[in-house]
């Protein structure tokens, strides 16, 4: 998995490297005192940048390195709830890593890519399948009720819809800004779905912490979304 470049912050770039790094040893040596990797483990910088440069590519408006950070965070927020923190914090890596917004396979591909590239970089197969495993499951973002990975990670990821209106503001227009290429009326449909489907679930987060701090401010800003959709497109000058 050769590296590549992009332009960000070189200190946000080098936080997220050592992100990446940290969670790459939790997840590489089972067993061994914290913070210690084997001999035989290679440098996790290359395979941190080629994730960084694909996260920078310029396709993207929303699956960028400020929602790889988000979800990061959000997923410090919850990491009591985790069976596997490291495997969650590396899923939330690739979850997005391969996007392509006029491609419906992007969590599939991803996962393949955490297959491919964990392996090289000293990941246990276990612990490989299960990345890949999360990866694959922000295709529904619905977990089991048994799967504390699983209820983290699909948390972290959709905790930007409990954002303050502004933030969600700005979520909603990365996000039509990414689908630049459907034409609006078919937009609106698709995206008044989602919001009809989401808000249809009995719970849309998981974890104690996000049903009790991300619910009902993620509801309220669904509905107000789908409101707007409907509303007739204001005529030009």
């Amino acid at each position: 998995m050769p590296a590549r470049t992009g332009p960000a912050e070189s200190a946000d770039l080098d936080a997220l490297r050592s992100r990446f790094a940290r969670a790459l040893a939790g997840a590489t040596a089972p067993g061994a005192a914290p913070g210690t990797r084997a001999a035989t483990v290679p440098d996790p910088a290359p395979y941190a940048d080629n994730l960084l440069a694909r996260w920078q590519e310029p396709q993207r408006r929303y699956h960028t390195l400020a929602h790889l950070t988000a979800v990061l965070d959000h997923i410090d927020v919850l990491a009591e709830h985790a069976d596997d923190v490291d495997a969650v914090r590396l899923a939330a890596w690739f979850h997005d890593a391969v996007y392509l917004p006029e491609r419906s396979e992007n969590e599939e591909r991803s996962a393949r890519l955490a297959e491919r590239a964990l392996p090289e970089a000293g990941v246990p197969a276990e612990r490989t399948a299960e990345v890949a495993r999360l990866v694959r499951l922000t295709e529904t973002h619905a977990p089991a009720a048994d799967d504390r990975d699983g209820q983290v990670l699909c948390d972290a990821d959709l905790a930007v819809l409990a954002s303050p209106p502004s933030a969600y503001a700005a979520y909603t227009a990365a996000v039509r800004e990414e689908y630049h290429f459907v034409p609006n009326d078919a937009f609106h449909a698709g995206r008044a779905a989602i919001l009809r489907q989401l808000l249809g679930l009995p719970g849309l987060f998981h974890t104690p912490h996000g049903r009790r701090e991300w619910e009902a401010t993620a509801r309220h800003n669904l509905t107000g979304e789908l409101e707007m959709l409907s509303l007739p497109d204001t005529p030009g000058p």
